[in-house]
């Protein structure tokens, strides 16, 4: 099957003149039946752009049938360490996500490692998971994340398991005192590594912790400069009254929220802008 998706290939100097853009994600769509209704419930108040979507799991194939009703953007929840939920899963799919996931979360530091004896085991999964996609949602994903961040790990990253041009998910965002120096050049090079297969927003940030404003204003008015990508997790309350009472449309002011997952005003370069 061919899996690259339509490339959309961002613009360039987008980050200038106050091109910028917010996209707000919502993780874990199909984890679950209440996950679901949570998601859609921030999607109808249009206080998502997207969501990202998790295959092989027990809400998967509903929140197919959903997102195709209503009309919610979806990529693939790539997922690498949670057990598979779902009633179609193979024998020898769980015997490979079970290898990989063993293997990621026996250290916190293991998704850096690559792992050469798991290729196989990583390459089976990452596989099935793109084609359940495209089995449930009628199409290849245009874009893809990963459950703990994990598809950032060593043996998805640098076996190059993601289809070139898709749009893929960044490290996350730090200023130089949030993080040291090593963490930082590290996620430089993930970042390096991804740009060169993959389209990536300026910045990526999660929306928690919520209960600090100053640090959310901050993020949100680089949107007005820059393509913003938001990550939340509606299944946890306080976030799901945060998106659904609109507190984060007080906090954005006049930022909108983008109706879509659009890369259209993102930079090119491999690393984001540094911020100080």
């Amino acid at each position: 099957m061919d899996r690259s998706p339509q490339s959309e290939s961002p613009a360039s100097n987008g980050a200038a003149g106050g091109k910028g853009a917010l996209i707000i994600n919502a993780d874990d769509w199909g984890l679950d039946r209440e996950t679901t209704d949570r998601i859609q419930e921030c999607a109808a108040q249009r206080a998502i752009s997207s969501a990202s979507g998790m295959v092989f799991m027990a809400d998967s194939e509903r929140a197919a049938a959903l997102a195709r009703e209503h009309s919610i953007d979806i990529g693939l929840h790539l997922n690498l360490t949670q057990a598979f939920s779902g009633q179609n899963v193979s024998t020898q799919l769980r015997e490979h996500h079970g290898r990989a996931a063993g293997f990621l979360l026996r250290h916190r530091l293991a998704q850096i490692v690559y792992h050469p004896r798991l290729a196989d085991s990583f390459k089976y999964v990452v596989n099935a998971q793109l084609d359940e996609f495209h089995r449930i949602y009628g199409e290849v994903p245009r874009r893809i994340d990963g459950h703990h961040h994990m598809h950032l790990c060593a043996n998805v990253l640098f076996a190059n398991l993601l289809p070139a041009g898709t749009i893929v998910r960044r490290s996350f965002s730090f200023t130089a005192s949030e993080k040291g120096l090593i963490n930082r050049m590290y996620r430089g090079l993930v970042d390096t590594v991804l740009a060169r297969r993959h389209n990536m927003a300026d910045y990526f940030y999660s929306l928690a912790p919520i209960d600090a404003p100053c640090r959310l204003a901050r993020i949100l008015g680089l949107a007005r400069d820059f393509v913003v990508e938001l990550e939340t997790h509606p299944a946890q309350p306080n976030e799901h009254a945060f998106l659904t009472d609109g507190d984060i449309f007080r906090v954005a002011k006049e930022i909108k929220v983008e109706a879509r997952y659009s890369l259209r005003n993102a930079s090119i370069g491999a690393t984001a802008p540094v911020i100080s």
